[in-house]
């Protein structure tokens, strides 16, 4: 299917710079029923910048491809690089996604600096992630194991990347730097089927667990020692040159 997925984001954005897949294929805990979740970047044309009325710089679509639903979202290279530089954990993941659907070589260039954007403050991200994880969690009248695993894959990858400045979605992964015999039992249920409920009584043992992950989440932003703030200077400088090479090329 990769190539069908390539196809249609650049039949969307001709000047697609890469696209990656993101949600539970990227997590490690898709469904047979599952969407795929297509994140990319794009760079408008150099006259489009120069005008009163300014292209969008979101490109949101829902396809389908093959009987299966893709949610695709494409952020213009200007927006997309500004995420970067403030700590979005999401954009982070979509740059060292390792399902990659286009674009390598442009990734090859912007991932020695995607690195040097992880820092500290990177916490705020997977702080509020978590929290409103929990919070999903506690409104739901039927606990829904996909939710749950949400929650333990923010935690565990949050503690994971301010510990190492190592950026890893995927909880199986995870799991083999943080082994908590549980979380296979909870993917196999969450593969079969998207909507999996939680076994009855089992949440406030959950809760806990969670509320421990928390706690380690806010000693391991303490104990961090990654860089307090991501190289702007040098994205800005990157982006300059990726529209200049642009310009030139035409």
């Amino acid at each position: 299917m990769q190539p069908d997925l390539a196809g249609l984001i650049r039949r969307r954005q001709p000047k697609v710079l890469f696209a990656t897949v993101s949600g539970a294929h990227l997590y490690g805990f898709p469904s047979q029923d599952s969407d795929i979740d297509l994140r990319g970047c794009h760079l408008a044309p150099l006259d489009s910048l120069l005008g009163l009325r300014l292209p969008n710089d979101t490109d949101e679509a829902s396809e389908e491809l093959h009987g299966v639903e893709i949610d695709l979202v494409s952020h213009e290279a200007g927006k997309y690089l500004r995420l970067l530089c403030k700590d979005n954990g999401l954009v982070l993941e979509n740059v060292f996604s390792p399902l990659v659907v286009c674009g390598a070589e442009f990734l090859e260039k912007l991932r020695p600096l995607a690195k040097r954007c992880v820092t500290r403050g990177c916490y705020q991200h997977y702080r509020g992630f978590l929290a409103s994880r929990l919070h999903q969690l506690e409104k739901e009248s039927v606990k829904q194991v996909k939710t749950l695993l949400y929650a333990y894959r923010v935690a565990l990858g949050g503690v994971y990347l301010l510990r190492t400045g190592v950026v890893e979605a995927n909880l199986q992964e995870l799991a083999h730097h943080f082994p908590l015999p549980f979380l296979e039992d909870l993917i196999a249920r969450k593969q079969q089927a998207e909507r999996q409920a939680l076994a009855e009584g089992d949440w406030a043992w959950h809760r806990e667990q969670l509320a421990g992950w928390q706690a380690r989440l806010e000693q391991a932003h303490a104990d961090s020692r990654l860089p307090g703030r991501a190289p702007w200077e040098e994205v800005d400088r990157f982006l300059v040159q990726l529209r200049l090479s642009e310009f030139t090329s035409r």
